[in-house]
């Protein structure tokens, strides 16, 4: 969908002055430029959506995004601010080897919000679902006094959904998409700089490899897990889940030269970034050692069995000293 230019008559003119219905019939003038799918039987107007549900499973997940906590307005704009809330979402879906079709968003925001900002916002949402072939088709609004997004998203699975808690001893560890760069990102502007932008950029708006999980589940995935929060944080959430050991192998990853530059600004290790950064939303996966590993896939570590520790995360064979990745309380 092409951007259009900003309305002119909203230039001056904030969320309390074009009004919550003023506001949602522009919202439904942009959600209307997408074509809605022959499944979806009633949208954006009514008291809910009416859905087709195809045969298989069917995938739901939601996610909270709040202003201060997940991002600020003066380091990513409407239109990525969008993009970001309706990734992490399709992400969820991708990671139980699943296809996202249906979303809905919930938009608290101040009254003195400027209009054209909920306009923006809401064209990247509909870009990045368009970008899958997914459709927005409901939401809410209502006054708070920062921006809070609620996204839900429904999706389906022609195959069983991967859990997070197949993973084998002896399954090989897998990570599709790139990693640590939101994190470098989030790192520069952290210290009021943009470059390197090419990682401003990532964090921005990030790039979830949307084919792979699919790809993953045919393939015969043991468990999977979206990498949002950092790669060995969520790495835990399934070998707690599986009740094994993962072993990650730094030496699988290659440190590219912007994460390098951002680490030696900073006096920091690149590694770090790679193992306790999140927000790339790329794919952690476990596979059988006999299955080949899917096109975009790469091998970074093994499950073993679990020791005295339990469950655990090991990274080279050992106890992980540094950050594992993001906490929410």
């Amino acid at each position: 969908m092409a951007d259009p230019a900003p309305d002119p008559a909203l230039r001056d003119q904030t969320l309390a002055d074009i009004g919550e219905f003023g506001l949602i019939s522009r919202i439904d003038e942009l959600v209307a430029r997408l074509a809605p799918g022959e499944q979806v039987l009633v949208g954006p107007g009514d008291d809910a959506a009416v859905l087709r549900v195809r045969n298989g499973h069917v995938v739901v997940s939601t996610d909270v995004m709040v202003e201060g906590r997940h991002f600020r307005r003066e380091w990513v704009d409407a239109v990525d601010v969008g993009h970001r809330a309706a990734a992490q979402n399709l992400s969820d879906i991708n990671a139980m080897g699943g296809r996202a079709t249906w979303l809905t968003v919930g938009l608290a925001a101040p009254k003195d919000l400027p209009a054209q900002w909920a306009l923006d916002f809401t064209r990247g949402f509909a870009e990045e679902c368009a970008s899958v072939g997914a459709g927005l088709v409901g939401g809410d609004l209502t006054s708070a006094d920062q921006v809070v997004i609620s996204v839900t998203v429904l999706g389906g699975c022609t195959v069983s959904p991967v859990l997070r808690s197949g993973a084998r001893p002896g399954d090989v560890v897998a990570l599709a998409g790139r990693q640590g760069w939101a994190a470098g990102g989030l790192a520069v502007l952290g210290r009021g700089f943009r470059s390197p932008r090419v990682l401003v950029d990532a964090y921005r708006r990030p790039e979830p490899p949307y084919d792979a999980g699919p790809a993953a589940a045919d393939a015969g995935a043991t468990s999977m897990i979206d990498v949002s929060d950092g790669l060995l944080a969520d790495a835990l959430h399934v070998a707690r889940a599986s009740g094994v050991v993962i072993d990650v192998d730094t030496a699988a990853f290659e440190v590219p030269e912007p994460l390098q530059a951002v680490a030696a600004a900073t006096n920091s290790d690149p590694l770090g970034l790679i193992l306790g950064g999140g927000d790339d939303h790329c794919l952690l996966a476990t596979f059988p050692a006999d299955v080949a590993l899917p096109d975009g896939w790469r091998a970074v570590g093994i499950v073993r069995e679990p020791g005295a520790d339990g469950p655990t995360v090991i990274v080279d064979g050992a106890a992980y000293e540094g950050p594992t990745g993001w906490t929410h309380f």
